[in-house]
């Protein structure tokens, strides 16, 4: 079973925005204190693309296809979940928590999982597969408690 004793970190982050969380109480009971936030500005794709896609012959007269444009809120959303393994490393490494759990949709989680530092990696106590950064603290408290316990 998991828990979130006191001192544990708790990560909740989606493509576009994070809460770094700090339990201050214990696992029956947590209180979360937000230590960071990050928000990057990530308009849809059609507002940050140049261009309409592009289109290339198919040899016959006439025809013609077209061609995959670069997803950029996508690739934003991926460089997110990269910036927060970064800033994951540089607070483990100055010896900022000891645990860990991560909080995010799965495209999220393993974008993470992919891009954490071992030292990061060995701290990470559980993840949970949900979108959880709309929600008040309270909620978010009562949510991952319940959460972990069935884990």
């Amino acid at each position: 079973m998991a828990r979130i004793d006191n001192g544990t970190w708790v990560l909740i982050a989606d493509g576009e925005k994070a809460l770094f969380l700090r339990n201050d109480v214990d696992a029956e009971n947590p209180d979360l204190y937000v230590v960071r936030l990050e928000e990057q500005d990530n308009p849809s794709d059609m507002e940050q693309s140049a261009n309409r896609p592009g289109r290339m012959n198919d040899g016959g007269a006439g025809q013609r296809s077209a061609l995959d444009d670069t997803d950029w809120h996508e690739l934003a959303k991926d460089r997110f979940a990269k910036d927060l393994s970064d800033i994951l490393y540089k607070q483990a490494h100055k010896g900022a928590f000891d645990k860990i759990v991560l909080v995010a949709p799965p495209h999220v989680l393993g974008e993470l999982r992919d891009d954490l530092h071992e030292e990061v990696s060995s701290k990470v106590v559980a993840e949970v597969d949900k979108t959880l950064t709309n929600h008040p603290l309270d909620k978010i408290e009562t949510l991952l408690r319940d959460t972990l316990a069935e884990m």
